[in-house]
């Protein structure tokens, strides 16, 4: 036969083997078949044996890979770990007021989104991981609103979320499996440029806008990362601001403010000559123009705050 070594003939009865002791008793039609041909009688029946040899090392090689390696691998559903009704009274209610230092940070804070975001019909139980220990409980409703919040990361049957409890960028993961969601996409995207002092709207990757803000003082500085809008809120007696978006985030240097959480926000402000300064607590203070369009972004959407 063209193309056939006398040694590549040679060496078949010891490949196959070889091909035997890894092969065990994983598959027995594989083994019958090399256990026939380990001493072929012809070149075709050694070809063929070689070939194989081949394919089984390929398939062994695949299916002994580590989780996550391969094209053969696959992620497993992990069930999430059993909770009494003790424990879930006793866990923190993921608000804006709450603080739940359990929860694991968020790994990509400076990352966008697909978009994904979900509002929980009923209270559910938050964990630090899949098939981890629970940390605390999302509830339906957040400062008197529906509760949005923006998907980081999927796994089966599971969707890791950002919250809005202390400390900044706590996330939480949710077993989606029977589980009451409403879930939604936001093709919104807020982002604040802290040095450049710069709010920008954008929709589907299309910039609705661009407006010098007011930032935080050095001494209580805007904190970065992803954050999501929280609420929309208007206030029956307004002061300094017709409407009020608090987000997910808050001060890194107070722990409360005004009688709040010390909760960051977006607001406007009566006295323009703010903007494009560093003179706020924290909260980001914006011109009509931008509140308004802000006023029409839906609950949950991502917020990108940069240095």
């Amino acid at each position: 036969m063209r193309g056939w070594s006398p040694r590549i003939g040679r060496d078949v009865p010891r490949l196959i083997r070889d091909a035997l002791a890894r092969v065990g008793d994983r598959a027995p039609a594989v083994r019958r078949f090399l256990v026939g041909h380990a001493r072929p009688a012809t070149a075709t029946g050694a070809v063929l044996a070689a070939a194989v040899v081949a394919v089984l090392a390929v398939t062994l090689s695949r299916s002994s890979a580590p989780p996550g390696h391969g094209a053969s691998s696959a992620q497993r559903l992990v069930l999430p770990v059993g909770v009494s009704a003790a424990e879930l009274a006793r866990l923190p209610r993921a608000t804006t007021y709450a603080s739940i230092p359990a929860a694991p940070g968020d790994p990509a804070p400076f990352a966008l989104t697909s978009g994904l975001v979900v509002h929980p019909l009923a209270p559910q139980t938050l964990y630090s991981g899949p098939g981890k220990a629970p940390v605390a409980v999302l509830p339906p409703t957040e400062l008197g609103a529906p509760t949005w919040v923006p998907v980081v990361q999927s796994s089966p049957g599971w969707e890791r979320v950002l919250l809005p409890s202390r400390p900044n960028r706590a996330t939480g993961w949710i077993y989606t499996g029977g589980a009451q969601l409403d879930t939604r996409r936001s093709a919104y995207l807020v982002r604040i440029n802290v040095g450049a002092r710069k709010l920008s709207i954008l929709n589907g990757g299309r910039l609705l806008g661009t407006w010098t803000a007011a930032v935080g003082a050095p001494a209580t500085p805007t904190p970065t990362g992803r954050t999501f809008l929280l609420a929309l809120l208007a206030p029956p007696h307004p002061t300094y601001s017709p409407l009020i978006l608090p987000l997910g985030f808050h001060s890194d240097t107070l722990d409360t403010y005004g009688g709040g959480p010390g909760t960051v926000g977006v607001h406007g402000w009566p006295n323009p000559s703010v903007f494009g300064r560093a003179v706020s607590h924290g909260c980001v203070r914006v011109p009509a123009a931008a509140l308004h369009a802000l006023s029409l972004v839906p609950l949950g959407s991502l917020v990108l705050i940069t240095p």
